[in-house]
């Protein structure tokens, strides 16, 4: 599949989910993945508090799929695995609900600057850092208020963290992987 084909299906795709009755099936929702409604951890990942948070997000994503240009199995893959890292890392925290695909995003810029990085590309080393002491600033002194004030939400600094260690997991991960087979054709 092409790449730009696959950022349009996932654009309507949550666009869809703004809508009723998708909306309330989909929302990361504490107590009702507790009560077996486990596609949540992936669903709201995908569903928005209003429009000005799904266009950032959408942005957000086709930005990052611009800068690495990953492969559509790549994005595809990253953007599942990344999405539900979040929504498992989210009951590490107290929140009840969330909506949105900034962690997962997170974890996708993560993936793919540090798959650059561990590639020779020593300026996404840059990427990586800025990427750290955006999480770091979060962590220890909050969100911006301008976007909570756009999303009509609190930002969800908890998923950002969560997608951010998921995607430089994946990335860390998937370079051992090629390195150990790349050991073993020249062994």
């Amino acid at each position: 599949m092409n790449l730009y084909l696959l950022l349009f299906v996932i654009s309507l795709l949550c666009l869809g989910l703004q809508f009723e009755p998708m909306h309330s099936l989909s929302v990361w929702d504490r107590s009702a993945i507790i009560d077996g409604q486990w596609w949540r951890i992936l669903t709201g990942n995908f569903t928005h508090t209003n429009y000005t948070h799904l266009g950032m997000n959408l942005a957000g994503l086709w930005i990052i799929s611009s800068i690495f240009s990953p492969s559509s199995k790549s994005l595809l893959l990253t953007l599942v695995v990344c999405s539900i890292a979040v929504g498992i890392g989210n009951f590490a925290s107290d929140m009840t609900l969330y909506v949105g695909l900034s962690g997962a995003l997170h974890g996708l810029f993560a993936y793919g600057a540090l798959k650059e990085a561990l590639h020779g590309r020593q300026s996404s080393w840059l990427l990586v850092a800025g990427l750290v002491g955006k999480i770091l600033w979060e962590q220890f002194v909050g969100a911006s208020e301008t976007t909570s004030a756009m999303i009509g939400a609190r930002v969800a600094i908890e998923s950002h963290l969560a997608g951010a260690i998921s995607g430089l997991l994946l990335g860390y991960g998937e370079s051992i992987v090629r390195r150990q087979s790349a050991d073993k054709k020249n062994a």
